[in-house]
C-alpha cells in the first residue's frame, strides 16, 4: 500500500489550490458547492473537508459532516406511532452526536473523489483514519461522538470496502436510490411519453390536465431572494412531514446555492394566480441530473397533482439537457417508479463508540428502520 496521508480542513478558504481539479468528477465535492454548505448549512451541521495526499501530491478529496441532533426541532412529524417515539428517544439519547463521512443531505455516492486509481484497501483505511481524527477533535472539546457512519456506496464498492478496513462495521441498507436512466432515443418529452404503456400515458394526461393554470418559471437569483420566505415555508412543510429528518436547511440556502453555483443549480417556481405554491430544484452534475429539495402548498399539491407534475418536469429537463440519468433519491418510491425510475440499492456502514451498543447494533438498527411497503411499477411498454 502506498503511503497516503491526509489533512482535515474546517473552512473552504483553507483548501489546497488544486482541490477542484481533483474533485472535477463530482460537483458535490467542488469548492462552489462546499461554499454553499459553509455559508448556509443546517444550523446543527458542521463540515470537514479532507485532503488526501500521496507523497505531498493531492490525489483525493472527501467530505465529512458532524450533526448535533439535540439542536433539531423535530425528527419528522408524519408517523405518530410508538415505534417512532422509541426511535426518537434512542436517537436523542444514544445517537445525538453523529459523524457522517459522505454527504448526509443528498442520496448517492458523493463522499470522495480521486484523480487516480486507488485501491479499496487504501480508500477504506484513509476514510476510517479521517473519522478517528475528527472523533479526537471533538473529544478535545468534551463532545463524545456517538455514531460514525460512512454513507451511500453502490454495491460493487460496498463489497470491496467490506473486504478491508470496513470488515468489522455494521453494513446497512435503507430505502433504495430511485434512478431514471434516460433512453438515448428520447429527444423530447413526447418521445418519453410515447414510450409509456396506455395506463401510464393516461396517468400523464390526467395529471397534466389537473396542472392547467399553473405557470412554471426558472427563477433568477433576485427572484429567489424576493420569494425566499415563501420558498422556505414550502420546503419546511414537506421536510417537517417527512418520516425522518436529521436536519433542516437554513432560510438562505437556496439563494446561496444560486449565487455559488450559477447555471448548474436551477430553482423552478410553480405559480397559481401569480402566487408561489411550489418549487423544485435540480443540479447539473456532468451528465447526471441531481434532484435536490422541493416544497409545495399541500392543498394545491392535492388538487393539482403538483408533485407528480414536478417529476415529469424534471424528466423533461433531463431529456432536453441530454443527461444520461436522473437521481431522484430516496422517499416516495412508488410514485417515482410510476414515471420510470428504478430502485438501486445502496449501502452504508456505521459503528457506535459505545462498545455494548455497537455489539447489538444489528438488532437495534433493524428495529428503528422505517418499514418499506411499496409496489414497483413498470410504466414502459
Amino acid at each position: 500500500m502506498n503511503k497516503l496521508s491526509f489533512k482535515i480542513h474546517t473552512s473552504v478558504s483553507q483548501l489546497p489550490l488544486n482541490w477542484d481539479t481533483v474533485a472535477i468528477s463530482n460537483v458535490f465535492l467542488q469548492s462552489s458547492y462546499l461554499s454553499v454548505l459553509e455559508v448556509s448549512a443546517p444550523t446543527n451541521m458542521q463540515c470537514f473537508y479532507i485532503a488526501i495526499y500521496e507523497n505531498q501530491e493531492l490525489i483525493g478529496v472527501s467530505l465529512a459532516q458532524y450533526l448535533d441532533l439535540n439542536k433539531l426541532e423535530s425528527f419528522g412529524e408524519r408517523d405518530k406511532c410508538f415505534k417512532t417515539f422509541i426511535r426518537n428517544f434512542i436517537f436523542k439519547n444514544f445517537a445525538s452526536h453523529t459523524l457522517f463521512v459522505g454527504n448526509n443531505m443528498i442520496t448517492g455516492q458523493n463522499g470522495y473523489a480521486f484523480s487516480k486509481e486507488i485501491s479499496f484497501e487504501e480508500i477504506s483505511f484513509i476514510l476510517l483514519q479521517s473519522a478517528k481524527e475528527i472523533t479526537e477533535h471533538f473529544k478535545s472539546k468534551n463532545i463524545k461522538l456517538h455514531l460514525v457512519s460512512f454513507k451511500d456506496f453502490y454495491d460493487h464498492c460496498s463489497v470491496e470496502l467490506k473486504k478491508n478496513s470496513f470488515s468489522n462495521m455494521y453494513e446497512f441498507n435503507t430505502q433504495p436510490n430511485m434512478i431514471l436512466y434516460l433512453d438515448k432515443n428520447w429527444k423530447t418529452k413526447d418521445d418519453y411519453i410515447a414510450a409509456f404503456s396506455k395506463k401510464y400515458r393516461d396517468q400523464y394526461k390526467r395529471s397534466h390536465k389537473k396542472f392547467d393554470g399553473i405557470v412554471v418559471k426558472n427563477l433568477l437569483l433576485d427572484e429567489i431572494i424576493e420569494h425566499e420566505q415563501t420558498i422556505y415555508n414550502l420546503y419546511h412543510y414537506v421536510a417537517k412531514n417527512a418520516p425522518f429528518n436529521t436536519f433542516f436547511l437554513s432560510k438562505n440556502h437556496f439563494s446561496t446555492f444560486k449565487k455559488e453555483c450559477g447555471e448548474h443549480f436551477l430553482l423552478f417556481g410553480y405559480f397559481l394566480n401569480e402566487k408561489l405554491v411550489g418549487f423544485h430544484t435540480v443540479l447539473l452534475n456532468g451528465t447526471v441530473l441531481e434532484t435536490y429539495f422541493l416544497g409545495y402548498d399541500p392543498q394545491v399539491q392535492k388538487e393539482n397533482m403538483l408533485y407528480l407534475n414536478m417529476l415529469y418536469n424534471m424528466t423533461e429537463f433531463g431529456i432536453e439537457n441530454q443527461c444520461e440519468k436522473i437521481i431522484f433519491g430516496r422517499t416516495a418510491l412508488e410514485i417515482k417508479s410510476s414515471i420510470g425510475a428504478v430502485p438501486v440499492m445502496m449501502s452504508g456502514f456505521l459503528y457506535h463508540n459505545n462498545n455494548l451498543i455497537n455489539k447489538y447494533i444489528d438488532p437495534i438498527f433493524k428495529r428503528l428502520e422505517p418499514e418499506m411497503d411499496w409496489q414497483i411499477r413498470h410504466p414502459f411498454k
